[in-house]
């Protein structure tokens, strides 16, 4: 397997103990392997069973990163022919920046293969498209008691102290 570029173009590898890991854009076949990945992120977070994301939520979301008119992306992480991480993230306009502000909005890899590199090298893959694309900056959250990947954001960004709140203003 050769080196596999992801949607910018670029190629992105990390090799530990196990399997090299190749960071590259998402593509149609990977479905069958990205939605295992995408409802662990999502019960991670508590959307699972009663309280899962709608089907359709999913399969806009999976529409979304194959349409060029779509500022909303995704990367895999693959070792040995599987997928091990996922990660998406989205671009828009800024009040303080003219150029535009990358959020990297998920982030999931395989519990058996966390603390080996594959968070970090989907957070590089980032901010290569994101640079790329002329982007100021790449930002994300987590949730305070997710110590696992804080370890990690904390050793490759900084955190700025912001407090996140949202408001739902539709129930669709």
């Amino acid at each position: 397997m050769g080196d596999e570029l992801d949607r910018s173009g670029h190629a992105a590898e990390m090799s530990r103990s196990q399997a090299p890991v190749v960071v590259r854009a998402i593509r149609q076949e990977d479905f069958a392997e990205w939605k295992p990945l995408w409802d662990g992120y999502n019960a991670f977070y508590g959307r699972e069973g009663d309280t899962a994301l709608p089907s359709g939520i999913t399969q806009v979301t999976w529409q979304r990163f194959h349409d060029p008119s779509e500022p909303v992306f995704a990367l895999v992480a693959e070792a040995d022919g599987k997928l091990v991480g996922i990660t998406h993230y989205l671009f828009h306009r800024s009040t303080t920046r003219v150029e535009p502000i990358c959020y990297l909005r998920d982030l999931f890899t395989l519990e058996a293969r966390r603390g080996s590199g594959i968070g970090k090298a989907l957070i590089d893959g980032v901010c290569r498209a994101a640079k790329d694309a002329g982007a100021y900056e790449v930002y994300w959250q987590t949730h305070e008691h997710n110590a696992t990947a804080r370890r990690l954001y904390d050793a490759v960004a900084e955190n700025e102290g912001f407090i996140v709140y949202s408001r739902a203003v539709s129930s669709a």
